[in-house]
């Protein structure tokens, strides 16, 4: 099966729209773009995928309040723009998704929150639960209390990092261009779509060409942020944005814009990731039954399955399962700190909150967060 079939029946999209199609130079925002993308994205959601929306736009509509025909270059305008323009933002989409009978809710991240390691599981598990209410999730940069030295950039590479912390199989990065040209089709009217590469390519890059006045992204950053999507497995789409049901068109796989497809599969990617995190901060001694569990089936570890704990840790570290016989099984991300651990082992998940008086996650470690050795 080819990489654009595989759209067909993949289950988690995120989904990218720029400032340049979100912008219009007399509103400020495009409503019937953001009204059509909800349309596609509530349809789309019934042919079994999940969507999680990361728009820009908040800077273009605070700028177009303001009266300011530049985008500018001290921080705290930018913020203040951003302040101002995501309020109009926030409006639109849960109109658009209301219009459905779909709640949307408002995601604000910085580089910061999916750096550190518990605040990168807190993500991770707001908007899990989001989709498990379904709920549509719109993420954007929080550009109203970043600094430089802690933003992502620009929202391409937001969306790879955000198709990471929910395991999407589609990045879908909406543009004003049909996808990625040979050479600038404005300049060089010959230049030639490409329709599949894979992702990272070095030869890819020497196409691309600079960011638009009013987004901070460009083509480059695109390829940059396909580059990273494909680190855990997701393959990406550069797509024209205007173009009519184009989300419908990459489901049923049509040759819609860019395809860059991700290399080997996407358990394999997250193993790497998973093993490539920061040093094992302790360890998980687990029974015959959950070692078998881990082992045979993929499954979580839950808490009623470990018999002792090893280490001083934090939520949201990486911690190794270990076997009765000393062996290690598997290794993860943990939902709970050494000292809550400590607490809730040899009990079931639905004893937590009265152990703890609260609950992070019924999972001591998640399946999706687990690696088995």
């Amino acid at each position: 099966m080819s990489g654009r079939q595989k759209l067909k029946n993949s289950r988690r999209w995120v989904i990218k729209i720029g400032s340049a199609l979100l912008s219009e130079h007399d509103s400020g925002l495009n409503t019937g773009l953001v009204q059509n993308l909800a349309d596609q994205i509530v349809a789309l959601r019934k042919t079994g995928a999940e969507a999680v929306l990361v728009s820009s736009g908040a800077v273009a509509v605070g700028m177009r309040r303001l009266g300011w025909a530049q985008r500018p270059h001290e921080l705290y305008r930018l913020q203040a723009a951003a302040a101002l323009g995501q309020m109009g933002l926030t409006q639109l989409y849960e109109s658009a998704f209301k219009a459905h009978g779909i709640h949307a809710a408002q995601v604000l991240l910085t580089n910061a929150d999916l750096a550190d390691r518990q605040r990168y599981i807190n993500a991770r598990s707001t908007l899990r639960g989001l989709l498990d209410l379904n709920i549509v999730p719109v993420v954007n940069e929080n550009d109203a209390v970043v600094t430089d030295e802690i933003r992502f950039g620009d929202n391409d590479t937001l969306a790879a990092l955000v198709a990471n912390l929910v395991e999407a199989e589609v990045l879908v990065l909406l543009t004003d261009q049909d996808g990625l040209y040979s050479a600038d089709p404005r300049i060089r009217p010959d230049a030639e779509l490409i329709r599949e590469a894979q992702a990272g390519e070095v030869h890819l890059f020497e196409m691309a060409g600079p960011a638009g006045a009013v987004g901070r992204g460009g083509m480059r950053t695109k390829l940059e942020a396909a580059e990273k999507a494909a680190r855990s497995g997701t393959s990406t789409v550069i797509a024209n944005g205007a173009l009519i049901d184009v989300l419908n068109k990459l489901r049923c796989g049509e040759e819609v814009g860019t395809f860059l497809a991700s290399k080997g599969t996407r358990q394999a990617a997250r193993k790497q990731w998973l093993a490539s995190q920061l040093q094992v901060k302790g360890s998980l001694h687990i029974d015959a039954g959950a070692a078998r569990v881990l082992m045979r089936d993929g499954r979580s570890l839950l808490s009623v399955g470990v018999t002792r704990v090893e280490g001083d840790f934090n939520r949201g570290e990486l911690v190794t399962c270990v076997s009765p016989d000393g062996g290690q099984v598997a290794r993860g991300l943990v939902n709970y700190s050494a000292q809550e651990a400590l607490q809730i082992i040899g009990h079931a998940s639905t004893e937590i909150e009265a152990l703890l008086g609260y609950t992070n996650e019924p999972e001591l470690i998640h399946r999706d967060n687990m690696v088995v050795l």
